[in-house]
């Protein structure tokens, strides 16, 4: 017999009774029924329930060991008894009768119990994050991950696509996020970059002939946490193509993105492939306040500014002479909502840092607020009309600066569907953002910059840039959005170095600094590039989805805390100075604040 274990946790059923058999696992949770004693034994694969009474020579040994210490079971597994199966237990329906147990590994008092769903900080959890993964739920998040990353991997290589690595220790990059940098040791003074991304590398594997690369890339980036970002690193699927067009990208990655969807979505329904919608950026920021729509959600923005050129109402007048724009959110079927709600929703508002949030109700045609007070029945029934509102319908607008009435509008986009229960539950939809703007017009440092990647293709390539203006340039850039969710971006690159030294330039940057910058990448282009893009999706966004949890820290193995730093190794933390003279570093401390 094996020195641990014949079957797992998770084998045993009704065919196996009458064996003897041995399972090793930890000691899940332990119920004394009087002489009796139930233990549940769990390992990966699943739980088993073991029982020990005064004839079994395991009873005093497994009533001195505290939950999840590690041991080996022998025993007779046995139907239960009638009224006694678990059907929601793989193993429901037998049990096994201990006849000797060996301890393993006796665990010492947990800092926070494996069994049960009650919730604990995180800081806690990450600091005993090897006991916080032996919880269900977080086991079946990472059992999910490694699932979607296989068949991710897999729907690739059907494809046509072929996995390639790209160096963790490269050049810093003077576009894009903060770097994390590595000292050189046999080179004083300077540093490698863990890469943000493998975008240079990707691209350089379509000069070097590759056509069709991809990998599950790490990347790191010195930024801030949020709920779906995690600090330091992440995971994501890329992949660059050669000789396409953005609709050879979207026609090959849609089938790939759809397909992991539909095979980990448990019934809920996902945008099929070939149909994802493709929503211009301008669009998007007018109807949806933002460049990620969240397409469940059924409210679009519309711009009334022209309804408020003259006006009763001051302020929105004011506003719309001033340069301004008017945003208006519908708030469909609020009749008998009180004006609380639209009180609330205002304050929520101000809270997020605008001035507020101006609204109008309407119960069986009949207009109220002060909004329409002013502006008179006759403008708010053209206003309704031009929406398409109802009598039963209210109104929230957003004004002010037209980047701050699009954002405004954009969460009381979010905020409204919500507070009444409009987005639709158990549903993925997808849709690509496309057209963004090559060009924006930097107000800090009065010049113009790039808006998003530097490396896409404009739209019209060097005739575009030679004759138009260029915050009316476009690019073959795109993002895909999922339920609100940006899983990348993504363009059409620019391979050739006559269009890439001129978009350059607009931007302010001399052939010298593009030489300097990126000279593994325009030097390569020197010597023959094909047209080739691609894009990234985001592993941990995805899983993030499917998992439906709202904190990416759930769907990763070990994360970091919002603070970027690992509690249970550790990091970041101090080092001798020993290795600092190795590798020329002198620590400088940051100064007091005063």
């Amino acid at each position: 017999m094996h020195p641990y274990r014949t079957h797992t946790c998770g084998a045993l059923n009704a065919e196996h009774v009458g064996q003897t058999v041995r399972l090793s696992g930890w000691v899940h949770r332990k119920r004394d029924h009087g002489g009796v004693l139930f233990v549940d034994l769990r390992d990966h694969y699943g739980m088993t329930q073991i029982v020990a009474d005064s004839d079994s020579p395991a009873l005093p040994v497994l009533e001195s060991l505290r939950a999840e210490s590690v041991v080996t079971i022998d025993g007779l597994v046995k139907a239960r008894g009638e009224g006694t199966v678990n059907a929601n237990l793989a193993t429901g329906a037998i049990e096994v009768f201990a006849k000797g147990v060996t301890v393993q590994s006796r665990a010492e008092e947990l800092p926070m119990p494996v069994a049960g769903d009650q919730e604990y900080p995180e800081e806690i959890r990450l600091k005993y994050r090897y006991l916080d993964l032996r919880r269900d739920k977080v086991h079946a998040n990472m059992m999910l991950r490694s699932k979607v990353i296989a068949s991710l991997r897999n729907r690739m290589v059907a494809q046509g696509f072929t996995e390639f690595q790209t160096p963790i220790l490269t050049a810093s990059s003077p576009e894009g996020a903060r770097d994390y940098l590595v000292p050189s040791r046999v080179h004083p003074g300077r540093f490698y970059a863990l890469p943000q991304a493998p975008q240079m590398f990707k691209q350089l594997l379509m000069v070097a002939g590759f056509d069709r690369y991809f990998q599950i890339a790490p990347c790191f980036r010195d930024e801030d946490a949020r709920a779906d970002r995690s600090p330091g690193e992440f995971y994501q699927l890329d992949f660059e193509m050669s000789y396409v067009t953005q609709d050879d990208v979207f026609n090959a990655i849609e089938p790939v993105l759809a397909g992991v969807f539909e095979e980990f979505s448990n019934g809920r329904a996902v945008t099929s492939a070939g149909t994802f919608p493709r929503i211009p950026y301008a669009e998007s920021m007018l109807k949806y306040g933002n460049d990620k729509p969240d397409l469940r959600n059924p409210i679009i923005v519309h711009d009334v500014t022209e309804h408020f050129t003259t006006s009763g109402f001051g302020l929105f007048e004011k506003i719309v002479g001033s340069g301004g724009r008017v945003r208006a959110i519908p708030a469909p079927g609020t009749a008998e909502k009180s004006r609380k709600f639209f009180d609330d929703m205002n304050e929520w508002a101000r809270s997020e840092g605008h001035a507020g949030l101006g609204y109008v109700t309407r119960k069986g045609g009949e207009f109220g607020g002060p909004i329409a007070k002013n502006h008179g029945e006759e403008g708010m029934k053209a206003l309704y009309d031009a929406m398409g509102l109802g009598p039963d319908d209210g109104c929230f607008f957003a004004a002010g600066k037209e980047a701050q009435a699009a954002k405004l509008a954009g969460l009381a986009r979010t905020r409204t569907g919500e507070q009444l229960g409009l987005i639709a539950e158990g549903e993925f939809r997808f849709c690509w953002i496309v057209d963004f703007p090559m060009f924006e017009y930097d107000e800090d440092a009065k010049k113009v910059d790039f808006s998003h990647n530097p490396f896409s293709m404009p739209q019209g390539e060097l005739e575009a840039l030679e004759t138009m203006d260029p915050l009316d340039i476009k690019a073959w850039q795109y993002d895909i959005v999922c339920n609100g969710v940006e899983l990348s971006s993504g363009a059409i690159r620019n391979h050739r170095p006559d269009i890439m030294y001129k978009a350059f330039e607009i931007a302010g940057y001399s052939q010298e600094d593009v030489d300097t910058n990126f000279a593994g990448m325009i030097n390569a282009f020197k010597y023959g590039a094909p047209p080739h893009g691609g894009s990234a999706p985001g592993v941990d966004r995805i899983v993030m989805l499917l998992a439906d949890e709202p904190n990416i820290r759930e769907v990763i193995v070990f994360p970091m805390t919002q603070k970027a730093e690992d509690l249970m190794m550790g990091a970041p933390g101090n080092v001798n100075l020993k290795q600092l003279r190795e590798l020329h570093i002198r620590l400088v401390e940051p100064q007091a604040k005063a």
